[in-house]
């Protein structure tokens, strides 16, 4: 999730008004970017004071040093601070757009900047990977980016010192039973795209969210729970089926026709509400009403006026397959080796940036009926890419999408500095959609073989 960030203040008039500042993130083509989120559990090292492989505290010697290792470096970072605790750091100079962040247990997140190409999005991966080491390494600690935590407990993993975090610990088991799972033992990769008007947004978020159940089966990464085996692909996608329905999943308004921003922000708006930052502090207000707050009607926020700043906050609290900002969020994918993160981010680009290869999409996803997409998503966290589908199977619809999102980087013709363009960064699918293991069946076929039933093989095994 991300940091804290500057507030907007000017005060909420009116739904349009909502409506007007989601428009406001409409770009022409040639500013359309791409941003890759990645998340990955920091685990101790074998031979340090603390059991091998156990997630590291926010300190001592954790998160908050491994974050202060970052931040000596001034040109490059500037701290974020709650409660003055070190919680993030905001990029500057040759990191500016991007931030560092914490997830409630420490999960260690690279939030990219705004990027021109999928060449940019591996060098930047590679560059965080390459910077991280030796500063992880000086406290005994690694990190390895996996969809859902292979050993630990609930209870076995710390909670970072982040205002929203208590809240939330607080509110999600009242609405659903894996919200502290979601919290505490998950990991995603997301990429963040651009839109050119309503329409676009509207006709992007359709596919994009359509297709999200293919991207959990094509990048499940998490088939263990506590140190074995628990019968899912995607542990991480079976949380977010019972983590608080009301603000998940791929809700049925998003996928009919007319649907765009005024439409949106009458759905947000009936989101419970989680906080209300002022003064520096988080007014817990969790289940509250964003719209009864608007007509004067919310308890707790008696004389405190909405803002858009408010309503950007809210935004952040939309957890749906596909969510809604200034920009569009691909939110349905496992964290997992640099490779395939920045595949998933290849896959949306080639989906969604290239007018060929939209309209290829869009009619792939309008052969079935939504309904279908929605109950997909219900099977492939355990049956992943061998699912059921129109008669053959998700890896066939799979196969399809990679072809249009080929199709869709030949036509951008970005190339690297060897004369390839982008579709490179689509080679690590290719062998997965023609039949070969995807990640989470390799790490199964390692448990049953090398690893001898050891499931902390995999933390070496899947480092950065």
């Amino acid at each position: 999730m991300s940091n804290p960030g500057d507030q907007d203040d000017t005060p909420i008039a009116s739904v349009e008004q909502l409506a007007s500042h989601l428009a406001v993130g409409c770009k022409p083509r040639e500013d359309w970017r791409i941003g890759t989120e990645h998340e990955k559990f920091g685990f101790r090292e074998p031979g340090q004071a603390q059991p091998s492989w156990s997630p590291p505290p926010y300190q001592p010697d954790g998160i908050a040093d491994l974050l202060g290792a970052f931040a000596t470096d001034t040109s490059s970072w500037e701290p974020i601070r709650d409660t003055g605790q070190l919680i993030g750091l905001k990029g500057l100079g040759a990191h500016a757009g991007g931030s560092i962040s914490l997830e409630p247990a420490g999960q260690f997140e690279l939030s990219g900047a705004p990027l021109a190409s999928l060449h940019e999005t591996e060098a930047e991966l590679r560059d965080h990977a390459a910077a991280l080491r030796p500063h992880a390494s000086r406290l005994g600690l690694g990190f390895a980016p996996l969809g859902f935590h292979p050993t630990a407990t609930r209870e076995q993993m710390p909670f970072m010192p982040k205002s929203r975090y208590a809240i939330m610990r607080r509110y999600m088991p009242l609405v659903g039973t894996r919200g502290l799972d979601m919290m505490l033992r998950t990991c995603t990769v997301q990429v963040n795209l651009d839109y050119a008007s309503e329409a676009d947004m509207a006709r992007k978020l359709r596919v994009s969210l359509a297709l999200q159940p293919v991207a959990t089966a094509l990048f499940a990464n998490s088939p263990f729970k506590e140190g074995r085996p628990n019968g899912l692909l995607s542990t991480r996608a079976e949380v977010w089926t019972d983590t608080d329905n009301a603000r998940s999943g791929m809700p049925r308004p998003f996928f009919d026709e007319g649907f765009g921003f005024g439409r949106y922000v009458e759905w947000v708006l009936d989101v419970p509400m989680y906080f209300v930052s002022r003064d520096n502090r988080l007014i817990d207000v969790a289940g509250g009403s964003f719209r009864a707050w608007m007509a004067g009607r919310q308890p707790g926020l008696e004389g405190f006026r909405p803002t858009l700043g408010d309503f950007d906050d809210h935004l952040t609290t939309a957890f749906t397959d596909v969510r809604i900002k200034r920009f569009l969020e691909m939110r349905g994918a496992d964290a997992g080796s640099i490779p395939m993160m920045v595949a998933q981010s290849a896959l949306w680009v080639g989906l969604l940036y290239d007018d060929a290869a939209l309209a290829a999409a869009d009619a792939l996803v309008r052969e079935q009926p939504w309904e279908a997409y929605i109950a997909m998503r219900a099977q492939v966290p355990a049956q992943g890419l061998h699912g059921p589908w129109a008669g053959g199977t998700v890896r066939d619809l799979a196969a399809r999408m990679v072809a249009i999102a080929s199709d869709g980087l030949a036509s951008r013709g970005i190339m690297d500095a060897g004369g390839q363009d982008e579709r490179r960064h689509l080679s690590p699918l290719l062998p997965i959609v023609q039949g070969a293991p995807n990640q989470a069946e390799h790490w199964l076929e390692r448990y049953r073989g090398d690893w001898a039933a050891d499931v902390t093989r995999i933390f070496a095994e899947a480092a950065i």
